[in-house]
């Protein structure tokens, strides 16, 4: 593939992510995608021969593996709180530069019915996965159980998600950092009562 073709289709894939954060899913069209990214509309079906949905799922594949990287840089912290606090803070700044424009591409996708294209159900179901095993590892390297682990992990990205949404309807930040401090103090206390601390329940001081 040229390097020019190359550049071409990468445009499209991260225009149709673009446009996934903006109009979710059904609203993300051929025609919408080459006008974002200004590539040549006979170029769709040579990069993309399983035409929108392959783009779609590209797309979703794309904006999964950004999410997770940040999520596995973050998780090299030696302090599991401060890696999830960024994790939070990350989305509220996403917000916010998009004057509440930008929301999950990922959930985009998930949210709506795809009877035509079923693969874009199971790839968001993936990326939210992948997601959650970051998280869940996280934990158990920092003394949870397996089982806690996996739950915060579910836990977090569920209350992200939908704090986003809560923030895009209202225009503001609120949800979300509400949501962040309920977690923050949440996984204080699971990490200060984890096996092998000897730390019981205790009231704050």
């Amino acid at each position: 593939m040229s390097p020019r073709r190359s550049e071409s289709r990468d445009r499209m894939i991260l225009s149709a992510a673009a446009l996934l954060r903006e109009y979710g899913a059904s609203a993300t069209s051929i025609d919408r995608v080459l006008a974002h990214s200004g590539a040549p509309r006979g170029s769709v079906y040579h990069h993309f021969p399983g035409g929108r949905a392959q783009l779609i799922d590209e797309a979703v594949a794309l904006a999964g593996d950004f999410i997770a990287g940040l999520i596995d840089a973050a998780t090299g912290a030696d302090d599991p709180l401060e890696a999830v606090d960024a994790f939070f803070e990350l989305w509220r700044d996403r917000l916010v530069e998009s004057g509440f424009r930008a929301g999950c591409p990922i959930v985009a996708v998930a949210v709506e019915t795809n009877d035509d294209a079923p693969q874009l159900a199971r790839s968001a179901a993936a990326v939210f996965a992948r997601w959650q095993e970051a998280l869940a590892a996280l934990f158990l390297r920092h003394g949870l159980t397996e089982e806690r682990s996996r739950r915060l992990g579910a836990f977090i990205i569920a209350a992200v998600e939908g704090a986003v949404i809560m923030c895009r309807a209202e225009r503001s930040t609120a949800p979300i950092e509400a949501a962040a401090a309920e977690i923050h103090d949440l996984l204080r206390y699971a990490l200060r009562d984890r096996p092998g601390t000897g730390s019981g329940p205790r009231s704050e001081a």
